[in-house]
């Protein structure tokens, strides 16, 4: 009997070698490739949050509005069919959202330099802001994803609910204001605090505005934004 146990003991790998080898005969995880366009869609989308923003350059470079405004200048008439039609494709993303969701809200779109601007208004419309605007920014997010599902081309769509950014912008340019005055008194750098890509594009701009220059240092997420003295 002992004999027998450890011959079939024995024999029990040369039975199951052929399938461990199997497994092996699975090269194609074709959905793999899917998934990675997706990331990479994800990535260019935040990237330009990366106003969003995804306005700024890479984060290993000092960053400034002289960029961003270049890009806006680029954005010619020919373009503003393009843009108009991604402010279509997203308000019908958008107004099929609030109906899943159950919210009452009014869609405006417009076209902002170079890229397009849907703001959701009227109804109480709080809740899609979220804390310092986590839920806002998710939600543009998923929104550029339904543009590019929809024109194979990334989007740097702008979206406001509420007022949420264009309150906040006029607060950013209160306080960029304040910062170059105390720059230009002082002669002295000054270092904001931490914000957005989006916050720091705003920045960017009024301090360019009224004259100085800006950069950003940091890493994320707390890079800010330095206004800088007149050389």
């Amino acid at each position: 009997m002992t004999d027998q146990t450890t011959s079939e003991t024995d024999g029990a790998p040369d039975t199951e070698a052929p399938q461990a080898a199997e497994p092996t005969a699975e090269p194609t995880i074709e959905p793999a490739g899917d998934a990675t366009d997706t990331t990479g869609t994800n990535d260019s989308a935040e990237s330009d949050s990366s106003e969003p923003d995804s306005s700024e350059p890479d984060s290993s470079e000092p960053d400034s509005s002289d960029s961003s405004e270049s890009d806006d200048e680029e954005a010619g008439d020919g373009d503003l069919d393009r843009l108009e039609n991604e402010g279509d494709i997203a308000a019908d993303y958008l107004e099929e959202f609030l109906d899943i969701a159950d919210l009452d809200g009014d869609l405006d779109m417009d076209v902002e330099g170079d890229r397009a601007a849907v703001s959701i208004v009227g109804g109480d419309v709080r809740q899609l802001v979220g804390r310092n605007g986590e839920v806002l920014e998710a939600l543009q997010e998923l929104t550029r994803l339904a543009v590019y599902r929809e024109t194979g081309e990334r989007s740097r769509l702008m979206l406001d609910v509420g007022g949420f950014r264009a309150d906040k912008r006029t607060r950013l340019e209160r306080l960029a204001a304040e910062a170059v005055a105390e720059v230009k008194e002082s002669g002295e750098r000054k270092a904001l605090d931490a914000m957005t890509p989006f916050e720091r594009k705003v920045v960017h701009d009024a301090v360019a505005a009224a004259g100085l220059a800006s950069e950003s240092e940091g890493e994320e997420p707390k890079r800010h934004v330095v206004v800088l003295p007149s050389r």
